[in-house]
Parts: structure tokens; sequence; C-alpha cells
């Protein structure tokens, strides 16, 4: 069944409003009409069945048929802090990661990005389109919350935000003994999960020194290096697999 998002102040006791570019999608590429059911997600894990009562050239009126909480989010909390890659590559990271059940990815501004992005209105810009690209994988993947693409941070910022999870690390290709598995299986009760996946350059050494004085745990991943657009994918899916809901 075709899966769509709407803000909660388009949904009322019974009925749910579409007027947005989903219209013509429901309308025209589909080509659902009257009595077609369809998916409709507040975004905040709940999920509606619903019922197309009208199509009009700008707006979709639905009646509510039922309602549940979504059953495809994972038990844990994961963000993503993605040292700013190439434009594609960017692109790439937020569909996947979105498609493996992350909660959260937040660009980073690291001094070997590839990429340099030095004004708020340019960096509104591509929040604004990764965080349309981070819905369209949510509907694919029949996710129950569409994940934050948040504003940049710095390595200072993200030391700061650090704090907030129960687990925080950073892959690094440095790190010979410290294992992603020994990490993740350190706590009990885990509900939220932070890591920081570098630039295609590699960190800085002023960046690790500030990581490492800072307490944060360095981890690694094998014998081999990961690309910056697969290292995210992965810690994301062994950490789902360790502790999440992929078994």
């Amino acid at each position: 069944m075709p899966k769509f998002f709407v803000t909660q102040d388009k949904i009322s006791d019974n009925q749910i409003i579409i007027d947005s570019e989903d219209v013509t999608h429901i309308s025209r590429v589909l080509r659902l009409e009257k009595g077609d059911n369809v998916t409709v997600c507040d975004g905040q894990g709940t999920d509606y069945d619903a019922q197309i009562d009208t199509i009009e050239p700008k707006k979709i009126l639905l009646n509510i048929v039922s309602r549940q909480k979504s059953e495809t989010e994972p038990n844990i909390k994961v963000t993503l802090f993605q040292a700013l890659p190439k434009a594609s590559k960017m692109e790439y990271i937020i569909q996947k990661t979105t498609e493996l059940g992350i909660s959260e990815i937040v660009p980073v501004k690291l001094s070997r990005c590839v990429v340099k992005i030095d004004n708020k209105k340019d960096e509104k810009k591509k929040i604004d389109r990764w965080q349309k690209i981070a819905e369209s994988a949510a509907k694919q993947s029949g996710r129950g919350i569409v994940p934050t693409v948040s504003e940049f941070m710095t390595i200072n910022e993200v030391i700061e935000k650090s704090k907030e999870f129960d687990l925080f690390f950073v892959p690094y290709e440095c790190e010979e003994q410290k294992t992603l598995k020994e990490i993740l299986t350190s706590k009990s009760d885990v509900k939220s999960v932070g890591f920081v996946i570098g630039p295609e350059g590699g960190f800085d050494l002023s960046e690790t020194e500030k990581l490492h004085s800072s307490g944060i745990d360095t981890v690694t991943l094998g014998k081999r290096i990961l690309r910056t657009e697969t290292a995210g994918e992965a810690v994301l899916a062994m950490t789902m697999y360790e502790i999440g809901d992929i078994n």
C-alpha cells in the first residue's frame, strides 16, 4: 500500500489532508481514485490507514479507517555525525542510512572536508534538499518517522553534543585495539547512540586530539579502510544488528 507523510496539523480526529507535492503523485502518477486506500504517517511513529474521499487539484481529503503505532522503527535512536563529503555522496549516505533506521543526520564541518560551505543561506539550501531526500527514502523503506537532517556543526559542537548519548564513538583508521563490538556491548539498556564519520581526507590530527582529550572512544572497523560513504552505512548496520532491531 502506498505510504505518505504529513505533518500533525493536517490530521484531525477522522480526516487527513494531503496538500503537498504528493497530490500530483497520488492523482497522476499512481492514478488513485476515491475509495482507494493508502497509509499516511505523521512522521512521529503513528501510521494511519486512510481511504481517499475527495481529490482536488491541490488537495486530497482522506477518511481515517484505523491508526496504529508504526512497527518499523528501531528500539534505539542512532545519530550520524557525517563530515561533509561531495554532494552526491551525502545524498547516498542519507538514503541508505534512512533505510537502515537512522534517527538523525548531522552534517559536520571538518578541516579536511572536500566541500566547504561557509554561509547560512547555502547551509539551509543543502539541509532542505537533504531533508527531502530523507523523506523520500523514508517513504520507500516504510519508516514510521522521517529522520531529521540537522544544522551543520563544528568539531567542538559535536564534542559538546556527545554528552547526550548513552554511547558515542568515532571509527578511526589508526585505532588498532578497541573494536566496534566491544563498544556496543559495553553498556546495557542503551537507548541512544551517536558516532562521527570523517571526511574523504580523514581526520586532522588536531581533531583527533580534541576527541581523545574529551574522552570519546575511537574504534576500529577492521583491517580495511572504508570510504566515507561506506563507513556510516556499515557502522549503522552493525549497530542495529548488535543492539537494535536487525537479527
